[in-house]
């Protein structure tokens, strides 16, 4: 293997979204915006763009392993990201597949469990099996919506505290609150990483016409970014949230703009 680059490389393994709003695309800016070099696999071919999805053609996957392979020939990796695929229980060969190549590779899982257009890829969330992938991986950034499917039986937060006791668990956009002040009343946003039985809190001002298209993509991906350039957790989701709060604030569309750090 090779380190032609004074940057980390890190892996985005997701679908290709041929808006650029998210998957691949979005993955590959962010980590450009954050200072790593970017890597790509495919997981699957979307018809979509930022408003509506019409379906998915998906890899296999020996192709997406085959497609991994190359790259871990050529390159030290030790980050990857991991969002839309096929089918869950396909998740933990892929996950024993990456440590066979590298035991120490860290691991993020953006849980794609349905389009914001309201697609839905998964129906079926065992418990057996999920658990199985949460042992598997370095941290879990699901939204609220997406950690109810994940724990069905709990709110949110017991939720991303139960799927804590096997990894940690960055919750977007876990409450919001109203603070009024003089006669102006301002909106805040707390995402909450859970990390066993610990809890820190990221918050930041709810932007106006704020929402974007691969917003969670744009997250777990600086997250990652920072983790590989040798920021605590911690400290990487807290870059991750500033970085992912001047990209929701970059145009009043749904498409965000990606801005190079510094």
């Amino acid at each position: 293997m090779t380190q032609t680059s004074s940057r980390p490389y890190v892996l985005s393994i997701a679908g290709f979204d041929p808006s650029g709003g998210a998957g691949l695309l979005a993955d590959i800016k962010t980590f450009e915006a954050n200072e790593v070099y970017g890597l790509g696999v495919c997981t699957g071919l979307t018809f979509q763009n930022d408003i509506a999805f019409e379906r998915v053609n998906w890899v296999g996957l020996p192709d997406i392993l085959e497609q991994c392979r190359l790259l871990f020939e050529r390159f030290t990796i030790d980050y990857v990201k991991v969002g839309l695929f096929e089918h869950l229980h396909l998740l933990p060969p892929m996950i024993d597949w990456l440590k066979e190549r590298n035991p120490t590779i860290k691991i993020i899982w953006d849980p794609i469990l349905r389009a914001s257009a309201g697609y839905e890829f998964h129906r079926h969330y065992a418990q057996e099996l999920l658990d199985q992938i949460f042992a598997g991986i370095y941290l879990l950034t699901p939204n609220i919506p997406e950690t109810q499917l994940l724990q069905p039986a709990s709110k949110p937060e017991q939720g991303a505290e139960m799927i804590a006791q096997h990894c940690p668990v960055y919750l977007k956009g876990g409450h919001q609150i109203v603070e009024k002040i003089a006669d102006e009343t301002f909106s805040s946003v707390i995402d909450i990483l859970f990390n066993g039985n610990e809890r820190q809190e990221f918050k930041s001002e709810r932007i106006e016409n704020g929402e974007k298209h691969g917003s969670g993509c744009v997250l777990s991906s600086a997250i990652l970014a920072n983790l590989a350039k040798g920021q605590s957790l911690e400290d990487a989701c807290q870059s991750g949230k500033k970085y992912t709060t001047q990209f929701l604030g970059s145009n009043p569309t749904l498409l965000g703009f990606h801005r190079i750090s510094g």
